[in-house]
């Protein structure tokens, strides 16, 4: 990954959570994974980053985030009350201080009038609580996606600025130069 907007707010993130002793989880869905790429891009990450899930099909929200049926039923996948729910299933699954989410519709289809292309929700859970922001971009497929990855970590590196340092979630020992890759 060559963006270097994104690999700057990685490791602005990085700095924080390991000054902080933070650890971050994500759940990702219309960036199929593009800010985990953006975090491990830098090295040093897993001495913060726990992992992430891309679940791109309702199913493996429910699945394995736990995201509640009639939350997708109710208020259907891209929504607040999703992207906070996603948030809440990765915390609880990598037992980390932080989880940030994004759920949304790229595009160029599957939009509606009502979720149109470019409708996207990012969401951030921790011991604090949780915050939900609603965006609509307005470029191709490419550029909601990288727009949605940067909201993603401008809204974490707020959070994680915000938060006081973890209980001891941390990595034991982490170093962002030994024996973690």
């Amino acid at each position: 990954m060559r963006d270097e907007v994104l690999r700057s707010l990685a490791e602005r993130l990085q700095g924080i959570c390991l000054d902080r002793r933070l650890t971050v989880a994500l759940a990702e869905s219309c960036t199929g994974g593009l800010v985990a790429a953006a975090v491990t891009e830098i090295p040093g990450s897993s001495g913060y980053f726990l992992g992430g899930i891309v679940s791109y099909a309702d199913a493996a929200k429910r699945e394995l985030l736990g995201v509640p049926a009639t939350a997708l039923d109710q208020h259907g996948a891209v929504s607040a009350q999703v992207a906070i729910a996603m948030a809440h299933g990765a915390r609880s699954r990598f037992g980390t201080d932080l989880a940030a989410s994004v759920t949304g519709v790229a595009g160029p289809d599957g939009g509606t009038v009502a979720k149109p292309v470019g409708l996207t929700y990012a969401g951030v859970a921790g011991a604090a609580g949780d915050e939900v922001r609603r965006f609509l971009w307005a470029g191709d497929r490419e550029s909601n996606r990288r727009d949605s990855a940067i909201a993603v970590l401008e809204l974490l590196i707020e959070q994680a600025a915000a938060a006081r340092a973890g209980p001891g979630t941390a990595a034991p020992g982490a170093s962002p130069s030994k024996g973690r890759p």
